[in-house]
């Protein structure tokens, strides 16, 4: 069967007994799960929901997330993930955008999710716990689930609107069934492992590379509502997990955290990193400090969020995004859209089984998404070496140009960690009068560090690249704004107010 959520029905009948979702003290077997995703069903049904229905889920990672989903799911309904932490305005934006019948939402964010969802002219569902377990308790189970298509709908991902609204990239039952499967052969995830629950499952890389990947093999999710570098380190320890998935500014966080001098890392077998670039010197300080090889990928929203991978029985070359997946065409092409030589930087577009049926009531912006053979524009900056390994530069949007020349942002930031005192750094561009743009970094600095300054970085970044490139203007943060996986937004970076040093 076609629908998603079949999977986890097929799992039940094979390791009903084993723990599906840990959240602390708290351990629910897959046979517990799948009741409580049939009455899920049943609260929705009971509300009207069916098939073809939007359902948003505005749900912390906590056990009622995959109730919700699976639920929805199983009613052959489309789901609307989205952040807990959304305003009224932006609630009400999502749920409008998508035509949604319903929400379910976290009861701590009751104000913005029923205020939302009024506006929006959606039943608003609070989940609190004790409350929500007499719902699903009064409920009547729907152990059915519904046919579906491959290209129909399963979720409604908004993209972070980086330029303009949201849009809400489609993503159908074989997007997420492909990535599924891809996401477990290329690790060869089997019922024994136990994953690490702290990426968002809100967002795709959680939900595909965490929640669904565990519930197709039978495997164990150990949940963290919200990343605490101290917290994930005692779940890893005390859940015995083998599988770590996180975003760079999760590695970096536990990596200088006091609690890794404690930390017993033999369960752990692999690292997954994703949804950003990961600086070579985080990824190479975190393998020396706790003896495990992390794997970078790449994915976007739009391609179910994976699309190449350093594949670990090949070549694992940091700073790449490894080689594309099985079934994925990745390609480096010029403004023509002509695949560039080796070497030369060029946009990414991928084609295959991940990618996209397009964005939601948006024709035309899905006509410029995809290319004449159905490639789908990333807009991200690369270049491909002889043995088929990708590596970012940048994002196209982000790249500098400071008076005709182009500066990758990443290639700085590299520089910049590897500074001893530098904990985080974001290179962006501000304008310039005669120059166009200027470059600029936002640099925060480890607890430890001692005699950092901003003249001593810029000097330190000025003495190992091109006269063009060094930043010009350099000042210090506590934090860099970030946002819900924990991926640096630059957009909401702000320079002080201050002509760049000469």
């Amino acid at each position: 069967m076609t629908n998603l959520a079949q999977m986890l029905t097929d799992t039940v009948g094979v390791h009903g007994d084993r723990t599906a979702i840990k959240l602390d003290d708290v351990q629910l077997p897959y046979a517990v799960v799948d009741q409580a995703v049939a009455r899920a069903a049943g609260v929705l049904a009971a509300k009207g929901v069916g098939a073809g229905d939007r359902v948003g889920i505005m749900l912390p990672n906590v056990p009622y997330f995959p109730f919700a989903f699976y639920g929805a799911l199983r009613l052959g309904a489309v789901v609307v993930p989205m952040n807990p932490l959304l305003k009224a305005r932006e609630v009400a934006f999502h749920l409008s955008d998508s035509g949604a019948r319903a929400l379910v939402a976290w009861h701590q964010f009751a104000e913005a999710a029923e205020g939302g969802a009024t506006e929006a002219g959606a039943e608003c569902l609070l989940v609190e716990p004790g409350g929500f377990e007499q719902l699903l308790g009064g409920a009547d189970p729907i152990d059915a689930v519904t046919e579906r298509d491959d290209d129909d709908d399963a979720l409604i991902l908004y993209t972070s609107g980086t330029t303009g609204t949201p849009k809400g990239a489609e993503l159908t039952h074989r997007n997420l069934r492909s990535a599924t499967q891809i996401a477990v052969d290329l690790v060869d995830a089997d019922h024994e492992g136990v994953s690490f629950g702290g990426l968002p499952l809100f967002h795709v890389f959680g939900l595909t590379s965490g929640l669904n990947s565990c519930v197709r093999v039978g495997a164990c999710l150990t949940l963290l509502p919200r990343f605490d570098a101290a917290k994930a380190i005692e779940i890893l320890q005390r859940d015995r997990v083998t599988t770590f998935l996180g975003v760079p500014t999760m590695y970096a966080a536990i990596l200088h955290d006091p609690a890794r001098a404690s930390f017993d890392p033999s369960a752990l077998e692999l690292c997954v990193s994703g949804g950003a670039a990961m600086p070579v010197e985080v990824l190479r300080a975190f393998e020396d400090e706790f003896g495990c090889k992390v794997l970078e990928g790449y994915g976007l929203s739009e391609t179910t969020a994976i699309a190449s991978f350093n594949r670990p029985d090949r070549e694992r070359r940091a700073g790449t995004i490894g080689i594309p997946v099985d079934g994925v065409d990745m390609k480096v092409v010029d403004a023509a859209g002509d695949e560039v030589a080796l070497g030369e930087v060029g946009e990414v577009v991928v084609r295959g089984p991940v990618v996209m049926k397009g964005y939601w009531n948006r024709p035309d912006a899905t006509a410029d998404a995809f290319d004449a053979e159905g490639f789908f524009r990333t807009g991200d900056l690369a270049t491909k070496d002889a043995d088929g390994y990708f590596t970012i530069v940048d994002r196209k949007k982000e790249m500098i140009i400071r008076g005709g020349f182009n500066v990758y942002p990443r290639e700085i930031e590299e520089v910049l960690y590897e500074h001893p005192a530098v904990r985080e750094a974001a290179v962006v561009g501000v304008p310039h009068e005669s120059l166009g743009e200027e470059v600029a970094a936002a640099v925060a600095l480890k607890d430890d560090a001692d005699g950092a300054t901003v003249e001593s970085l810029r000097e330190f970044v000025k003495q190992r690249v091109a006269a063009y490139k060094y930043p010009r203007l350099v000042w210090l943060v506590d934090e860099l704004p970030k946002g819900p996986t924990g991926k640096i937004l630059k957009r909401e970076i702000e320079p002080p107010v201050q002509a760049p040093p000469r």
